[in-house]
C-alpha cells in the first residue's frame, strides 16, 4: 500500500530569527512541534493546541500568529521570530525590563506569547501610545492565570510611553 501523503515529509526553506534555515517536514507536524522539536526554541510553548491560550505566539512576516494553527509546511518561505530571537536581537530589551519592573510575569508560561503580543502591537502604534483599552484588546487572546492582566498592560503602556518619549526626542 502506497504511504499517505500526509504522511510523507516535505521540505520547507525559511528564515527563522534572522536566519536561514531548511528543514523536512511532515505535511500534519504544527509550526510549533517543528520549531520546539527541530529547532530546540522552548519559548514557543504549547498550551492548549487550538490557537485560544496564546502561549504559542510568534511573528510570522511580522504578525502574531498561533505556532499550533500554523503547519511547518506553510513555513517555507516566510520570515519567523520567536521570542528568543526577539530576546537575542535586542529587540524587546525594554519590555521585557518593563514586564520585570512591573511584576507582570509570576508563573513565566505566558509570558513569551504576551510579549509577542506586544511586539506586534508596539510596532503597529510606532511612537504612538496605544490606550488601555487598545493593550488590553491586543492581548485578549493571550491567557495569564497568575496576574490577573493589570501589571502586564502597566508594562505594555510603560513600555509605549518610553519609546514614544524616544523617538520625539529623536
Amino acid at each position: 500500500m502506497a504511504p499517505d501523503s500526509h504522511d510523507r515529509e516535505h521540505a520547507v526553506a525559511f528564515t527563522l530569527n534572522g536566519e536561514a534555515v531548511r528543514a523536512r517536514v511532515p505535511a500534519r507536524m504544527h509550526l510549533g512541534d517543528l520549531l520546539r522539536g527541530t529547532f530546540g526554541l522552548t519559548g514557543v510553548h504549547l498550551g492548549c493546541e487550538h490557537g485560544v491560550c496564546g502561549a504559542c505566539t510568534i511573528l510570522v512576516d511580522g504578525r502574531a500568529v498561533r505556532a499550533c494553527l500554523m503547519l511547518g509546511v506553510q513555513a517555507d518561505g516566510a520570515a519567523i521570530e520567536t521570542v528568543e530571537g526577539l530576546t537575542e536581537s535586542g529587540r524587546i530589551r525594554d519590555l521585557q525590563d518593563a514586564f520585570h519592573a512591573r511584576n507582570a510575569l509570576q508563573c513565566g508560561y505566558c509570558t513569551p506569547g504576551m510579549l509577542v503580543t506586544a511586539t506586534e502591537l508596539l510596532a503597529e502604534c510606532a511612537g504612538e501610545i496605544p490606550s488601555r483599552d487598545a493593550i488590553r484588546a491586543a492581548i485578549s487572546g493571550n491567557y495569564c492565570r497568575c496576574t490577573g492582566y493589570h501589571a502586564i498592560v502597566d508594562a505594555i503602556a510603560t513600555t509605549a510611553e518610553a519609546r514614544a518619549a524616544r523617538e520625539a526626542a529623536e
